[in-house]
């Protein structure tokens, strides 16, 4: 008798999944059901410091050749959209054209799944490109610590805001697509231990510019995780649920209001 158990998804599905559907870079996708796009969602965050450590050697790299920090913040924000070939950025886009219409969940949906983008998706790239760069403009002004520790913050807040959004009881606002395969797959408990590994792992790199440093850090994770909430909020009551657009909007979102937060704090 052949057993048709299914085989548990390892670790390394997880980070496939993760990397794979997270970013650009060359990492194959394996497997595409739920138990690994749960381990995937909870590894998110992973792809985040990956795609954070970049943008903080784009920054640093051009800081070295002289460029001042307008230039190096502009380089450390083209870097997580270059690696996810500007997917979170179409995904804010098309959310805010979908909220923007003020119509029915349907017809909103349907809006966004339109190739163009519409006044008000051009409104929220612009003014979302232009904090995220002002901002670590800012950080970089004031040391190269603090700009390359924020893009990493930033990028693991945006991608930790994810894992968030993909805990029980959140449902796909369509029955196809990313936001189908990963609603509701991350169970309530995980998903909270993930968000809180994630700010204690942000204070400790923190830490390393002084206990400033590490509330600084700590409470810019909190603080984009309360905004990406408020978000996926109003998407759940507009749209009926998430869809992969929405986790673009939410990773946007968390990312703009980590680096806002690194810069006013």
């Amino acid at each position: 008798m052949t057993d048709t158990t299914p085989v548990r998804p390892t670790g390394g599905d997880a980070l496939r999944f993760a990397f794979g559907t997270l970013t650009v870079l060359p990492v194959p996708l394996t497997r595409w059901d739920r138990q690994t796009a749960r381990g995937g969602m909870l590894a998110a965050p992973l792809a985040g410091l990956v795609v954070g450590g970049c943008a903080a050697a784009a920054g640093l790299l051009f800081l070295l050749l002289g460029s001042g920090p307008l230039l190096a913040a502009v380089a450390s924000v083209a870097v997580p959209a270059v690696l996810t070939r500007g997917l979170h950025l179409d995904g804010l886009a098309d959310v805010a054209d979908g909220l923007g219409s003020g119509k029915p969940a349907e017809d909103a949906l349907r809006i966004m799944k339109q190739s163009d983008i519409g006044p008000f998706g051009v409104i929220a790239l612009l003014l979302t490109l232009l904090g995220q760069v002002a901002a670590l403009d800012a950080l970089y002004a004031a040391g190269w610590t603090r700009g390359a520790l924020a893009a990493v913050v930033a990028a693991l807040a945006a991608r930790c805001a994810l894992t968030l959004a993909c805990r029980s009881g959140v449902p796909a606002a369509r029955p196809d697509g990313l936001g189908a395969a990963v609603a509701g797959a991350v169970p309530r408990p995980a998903a909270l231990a993930v968000a809180a590994l994630a700010a204690c792992a942000a204070a400790g790199a923190g830490a390393l510019a002084g206990p400033q440093g590490a509330l600084r850090s700590g409470l810019a994770v909190l603080l984009a995780l309360a905004c990406g909430e408020l978000m996926l909020h109003h998407c759940r009551r507009r749209f009926g649920g998430v869809t992969g657009d929405v986790f673009g909007a939410l990773a946007e979102t968390a990312a703009t209001a980590a680096l806002l937060a690194s810069a006013l704090g």
